[in-house]
């Protein structure tokens, strides 16, 4: 998402002719889209994002179990 934010930024200085980025190429200017596009090919074919995804749903799911335990009384289980 850096690359992503970084290409639209650098896109604007390009098209609103700002400071140094105004005498840019515009090839210079569009690398961090394709730069992005790239790492999106990787983490889909790869399973980052899926498992990335997954990662952040197991959590919050835990988490949710311990606060109900500690509502409860009951103490959470320490990961071992």
């Amino acid at each position: 998402m850096y690359m992503l934010g970084l290409g639209i930024i650098l896109a604007l200085l390009k098209y609103l002719e700002i400071g140094p980025v105004a005498g840019w190429s515009w090839w210079a200017v569009l690398v961090p889209f394709g730069l992005t596009l790239l790492w999106w090919a990787w983490a889909d074919s790869t399973g980052y994002t899926k498992r990335k995804a997954m990662e952040k749903i197991e959590k919050r799911k835990q988490d949710r179990i311990d606060k109900n335990k500690d509502a409860m009384g009951m103490r959470p289980r320490k990961p071992r």
